[in-house]
């Protein structure tokens, strides 16, 4: 394991070297330490590697990841994971506003709770949050899924495309366009396997509910006028 210490060397060495990793270098499990609330940690690593950072982040921690997991250790200011587009990015701690925002790919797991925002504009990336999320979360979400294993604030989904929405507890308040739907036995299947991607064995499915776009705002119309 290769381990960097931020008391000893700044942001931009630590991912230079990471960035180097697909290119060549063979350096596969990397320990970061004293992060102290940096921003952009880890951000644009694009090669199959692992990295743990032993403490909180600030903005940005793994940004357009791709390929890499990276595990923190703490919590996560606002942006984590923002345009993901594979890989693996764990949050152990909580998360800020717009985690994983307009993420294209790759699975995010907040095993706290996360800030307003959350998934916002997100592309294809799955959110999976052991805990509640804030306001104004999935707005303008176009695919991918978000699970919230507790409670959602309000204006959940808001100009919601077709991304998929799980939530286990309460929802304050749907947003435009936002509705309840069914659960039929595909979103069971890929809900089953969202919770266990994320290390979740003891939530069942059916202990959600579903919710995505009523399609009424995809194109104008006078009579919705109200709702835009």
């Amino acid at each position: 394991m290769r381990t960097i210490d931020l008391t000893k060397s700044n942001i931009r060495e630590l991912n230079e070297e990471l960035h180097r990793q697909g290119g060549g270098a063979n350096e596969d499990s990397w320990e970061v330490l004293n992060p102290r609330g940096a921003h952009a940690v880890a951000v644009g690593v694009d090669a199959p590697i692992s990295i743990s950072v032993k403490g909180s982040v600030g903005y940005y921690c793994g940004g357009m990841n791709k390929q890499a997991q990276v595990t923190v250790h703490g919590s996560a200011g606002p942006g984590v994971a923002e345009n993901m587009m594979s890989g693996k990015v764990v949050i152990k701690g909580d998360a800020s506003q717009y985690a994983g925002a307009t993420g294209r790919g790759g699975l995010l797991v907040i095993e706290g709770n996360a800030s307003s925002r959350c998934g916002i504009s997100m592309k294809g990336i799955d959110i999976v949050v052991k805990g509640n999320i804030g306001h104004m979360s999935a707005f303008m979400a176009q695919s991918g899924h978000l699970v919230v294993c507790g409670d959602a604030g309000d204006a959940l989904g808001d100009s919601l495309y077709e991304a998929k929405l799980f939530v286990r507890g309460s929802v304050k308040s749907l947003g435009a366009d936002c509705v309840e739907k069914d659960m039929r036995p595909e979103h069971h299947a890929a809900l089953t396997k969202l919770l266990k991607d994320a290390g979740i064995t003891d939530i069942k499915p059916d202990e959600f509910k579903r919710y995505g776009s009523a399609r009424k705002l995809y194109n104008f119309n006078i009579d919705n006028a109200d709702a835009y």
